[in-house]
């Protein structure tokens, strides 16, 4: 695994856990809004595995658990290998993922090796590729939405709203294209360190249409939140 990164704790990443974040190196998607540009461009600082796992054997007790993130951490061909020695440990498990590697998420669902699964949804599945800055195969990403909801891990679904990129049509058909998912949660734009730093300056909707847009997701997604 190439880490980028660690968080070491967070009390609000991990549903109902304290926990840990590893922070991949390495994604398949240019979004511009990214907040993690070192990552996808590769100019992070690589931390050697062996020492998140001796930071991680001394936090055995005390953190419940960890989350891999990225970047895009099924990108890595160790990732099931990572994953089961964090759990050997005595660690729950939780993996974001942007859901181009249905392969491995099946692999990680059969085997029943993390504990809570979130996806970003970037746009609606008719026009998937108009903010991730190149081209991607959304029968993929089709695939691993209905292994995610079909599946028995617990999980989430996000979209992070830009409002140059997102409108509010376009956020309830992404509800449509998951339609009966569990949680979907909305994430407001931060405008701080992000990849296209043309972005700087674009915006979120207000909390009072952050609101409208929830109330219309609730026909297609059982629990909707805005973070």
């Amino acid at each position: 695994m190439r880490i980028g990164g660690l968080q070491r704790c967070s009390l609000i990443d991990f549903p109902g856990q304290v926990a840990a974040i590893i922070f991949t190196i390495g994604c398949n998607f240019r979004c511009p809004y990214c907040h993690n540009p070192e990552l996808v461009d590769e100019t992070a600082d690589e931390i050697p595995a062996a020492e998140v796992f001796a930071f991680l054997r001394t936090r055995i007790g005390k953190l419940d658990g960890v989350t891999i993130t990225g970047g895009e951490p099924t990108m890595h061909n160790d990732l099931i290998t990572f994953i089961k020695e964090i759990k050997e440990m005595g660690f729950k498990v939780k993996l974001d993922s942007n859901g181009t590697n249905p392969a491995i998420l099946k692999e990680i669902e059969d085997e029943g090796l993390v504990d809570y699964l979130a996806m970003d949804i970037k746009a609606p599945f008719s026009d998937y590729a108009s903010g991730i800055g190149r081209p991607v195969d959304v029968n993929k990403i089709k695939e691993s939405v209905r292994l995610i909801m079909t599946g028995s891990i617990p999980y989430e679904f996000r979209t992070t709203v830009v409002k140059a990129l997102l409108s509010p049509e376009d956020i309830i058909n992404i509800g449509k294209d998951i339609k009966g998912a569990k949680k979907y949660y909305l994430q407001k734009f931060v405008s701080t360190k992000i990849l296209n730093p043309g972005f700087i300056k674009k915006t979120t909707y207000t909390d009072e249409e952050f609101k409208v847009i929830q109330a219309s997701l609730g026909e297609y997604v059982k629990e909707c939140g805005i973070r």
